[in-house]
């Protein structure tokens, strides 16, 4: 990714990331100052956050919202919070299918490259869905 992109910059060109390669899971995306939104066809989303600060990935999240649908939510994050100490890659982490349910985060460093990481999860997770 280039380097002295604004988060404004970054939220846009993880859109356009989304709505290029994802067309197939992807209706459409938006963002601000604050976050990015990329909506699904099955009318859930994904919402990525980066804390104010020089470096987006110190803190982040990456929130995809299922809830309405099936009671889900799926988040990598890197919040410190205690409770998840004993997870491997502590801070980062991820919240599988629950706030309760957090396993190890393999999420890469790079925030395009970490869109593409979970955006890849959401099509596997949705084309299973689809099969069954």
């Amino acid at each position: 990714m280039r380097a002295g992109l604004s988060r404004r910059e970054v939220y846009r060109l993880l859109c356009s990331v989304a709505e290029r390669y994802y067309a197939d899971i992807v209706e459409g995306a938006s963002c601000d100052d604050e976050s990015a939104r990329v909506y699904f066809k099955d009318g859930s989303f994904l919402e990525v956050w980066f804390h104010r600060n020089e470096d987006l990935m110190r803190r982040y999240a990456f929130h995809w919202e299922r809830r309405h649908l099936d009671g889900s939510i799926h988040r990598h994050d890197n919040a410190p919070h205690a409770r998840w100490r004993g997870v491997s890659t502590f801070p980062r982490h991820f919240h599988l299918g629950s706030e309760d349910h957090v396993v190890e985060s393999s999420i890469p460093d790079d925030p395009v490259s970490a869109l593409r990481f979970f955006l890849d999860y959401v099509r596997e997770f949705t084309c299973g869905e689809d099969s069954e």
